[in-house]
């Protein structure tokens, strides 16, 4: 708890068994109140590991995507009355000591939605972040602040760190299920004047940490883009969509 806020801890896994406990080994607890880990149909005993060491565990019966995974986590910490919602990857991808740093940075009301950047600072490619990965993470990115008429240096970091009244206030579960669920629920906070805060994160990627291949990262890529344009026609007033408009 920080500030009298509860603090609530998500993590969308899915075949996370090896990495899930050096994980969990890292996040405070003094701070986090509860963990809740939302297994999609994995193929091993990522949720049995999340039950033997006291995480709140729930099982989907069949998979159901990323963006489906995370419609569940936040969910599910909504209805355990959580004041601060951080989705941190199990994989053990993003640090979990920065924790405390963003949910404080909302508890204490500077902001309402927290992304930790893996391009603030010189490290990204230097912890492992494959070249073509990081220059088309540069070249969205660019696209998007024009067309979001915003200004972050990422877009596509998976650590967040959400309010309550944010997640009470969108609309995220008209969203994708799959991999754009994370930009379009972006441009839904963008579009509520919401107050976006960024927070250096190292990469780390190593053999065991989750990535989409090739062929999906092409797919998220366009939806990217798809996303930014919609925003765009949107705020221009020449054509609405049900996810932009509450």
């Amino acid at each position: 708890m920080i500030g009298k806020k509860k603090v609530v801890v998500v993590m969308p896994a899915y075949n996370a068994e090896k990495t899930l406990l050096r994980t969990v080994n890292e996040i405070d607890r003094d701070i986090v109140d509860e963990v809740i880990l939302v297994d999609d149909f994995s193929n091993d005993r990522t949720a049995d590991v999340a039950e033997n060491l006291g995480l709140v565990t729930v099982r989907h019966d069949m998979n159901k995507g990323y963006g489906g995974n995370q419609k569940t986590c936040y969910i599910t910490a909504l209805e355990h009355d959580a004041d601060i919602v951080v989705m941190l990857h199990p994989d053990y991808q993003y640090s979990p000591k920065l924790l405390v740093a963003m949910a404080g940075m909302i508890a204490y009301e500077e902001y309402e939605f927290v992304i930790a950047s893996r391009i603030l600072g010189p490290g990204a490619i230097a912890g492992g972040m494959p070249r073509w990965k990081y220059f088309a993470n540069r070249i969205l990115t660019a696209t998007e602040n024009i067309l979001f008429n915003y200004k972050l240096s990422e877009y596509h970091s998976g650590y967040r760190a959400y309010s309550r009244n944010v997640l009470e206030k969108i609309p995220f579960q008209i969203l994708s299920d799959d991999f754009v669920f994370d930009n379009q629920i972006i441009a839904q906070i963008l579009k509520g004047s919401f107050r976006v805060g960024e927070i250096s994160c190292p990469a780390r990627y190593e053999k065991e940490s989750s990535s989409i291949n090739f062929k999906r990262s092409v797919k998220y890529g366009f939806g990217v883009l798809n996303t930014g344009f919609q925003f765009k026609m949107q705020s221009l007033g020449f054509k609405s969509y049900d996810y932009l408009t509450f």
